[in-house]
């Protein structure tokens, strides 16, 4: 290994650590270079090697100091060649941010958040895609601290997205809220899923007892789109996209986050995500599916324990 990687590698997982946070300045690259037995042109080479990862930020006549984002980047290289795995709620904007990151991301084939988790618990997967409320309303953070309080819990913020009534056109049972699904045939998520949790809790908000309802079970937003299009339920929870070119309407009824749950390890592999979260690209495609709040995409937030009373 050439000699400037191995002292950017040093420094490195120093940054990753938190030994050198962000903000803070790396050693002068002359008594740095005394220190380490090197030349400074050695040194000046591994400030610029971490630089172009994104590790520190190197400005002309001041000392090289860790980037703001200079903790997962400092993963990501460490890591150059870690595949990310993610276990994914069904999403459609989901599916286009991994064709944005292909093959640095690998979906890990389990859809629903509570599978997901599962996923997660076991190292099946690195990150785990849910939109889970939580019963104090609190969305996917509870249940992401809880699962991963050993292995320091992150979230990564998507989207917000909109989940709503899928109604045949013109909306001729004119329903608005859970409260009008008692009697009528209901496309429903499989058990686990986020969207079917969001239901059986908007259905027991409006005095409906969940397993009093009536309708198949299905495995995806789309599989519920097309059982209302073909006329084999009334009505079903899910969101906007797949609508309008299936002749249905929207009632819409709540707005939820989207979030990947993910331990601090796994943060340099999640880089490719970042990224792609920043593409002018990959923005218009998704807002081009509707009902997507893409304000703070990319957000990544530590999650610290929660508080308790007494």
């Amino acid at each position: 290994m050439a000699r400037y990687i191995e002292i950017a590698s040093q420094l490195a997982q120093r940054v990753r650590s938190g030994d050198l946070p962000p903000g803070a300045s790396l050693p002068a690259v002359r008594a740095y270079a005394a220190e380490l037995g090197a030349t400074s042109s050695t040194i000046v080479r591994a400030y610029r090697h971490l630089a172009r990862a994104g590790v520190v930020i190197v400005a002309d006549r001041r000392r090289a100091r860790v980037a703001t984002d200079g903790v997962i980047a400092a993963a990501r290289l460490l890591e150059a060649d870690r595949v990310f795995r993610l276990a994914g709620s069904d999403d459609p904007a989901l599916q286009l941010l991994l064709d944005h990151t292909t093959p640095s991301v690998t979906p890990v084939g389990t859809r629903g958040s509570f599978q997901a988790l599962r996923a997660l618990a076991r190292s099946a997967a690195d990150g785990a895609a849910i939109h889970l409320r939580h019963r104090d309303g609190d969305y996917n953070a509870p249940f992401a601290r809880a699962l991963l309080r050993e292995n320091d819990p992150h979230m990564l913020h998507l989207w917000r997205r909109e989940q709503g009534l899928l109604v045949p056109r013109g909306n001729p049972r004119n329903l608005r809220s859970a409260a009008d699904l008692a009697s009528l045939l209901v496309a429903r998520r499989e058990q686990g899923a986020g969207t079917r949790v969001l239901l059986d809790q908007l259905l027991i908000a409006d005095n409906i007892q969940p397993d009093t309802i009536a309708g198949p079970e299905l495995h995806s937003h789309l599989e519920i789109a097309l059982a209302i299009a073909a006329g084999i339920a009334d009505t079903g929870l899910g969101i906007r996209a797949h609508t309008s070119e299936l002749g249905l309407d929207f009632v819409p009824l709540t707005w939820e986050s989207y979030d990947i749950a993910l331990p601090g390890s796994a943060l340099g592999a999640a880089q490719p995500l970042l990224t792609a979260l920043k593409s002018p690209t990959l923005h218009n495609a998704i807002t081009e599916l509707g009902g997507y709040d893409l304000t703070t995409t990319g957000t990544v937030t530590r999650l610290v324990p929660a508080r308790t009373s007494g």
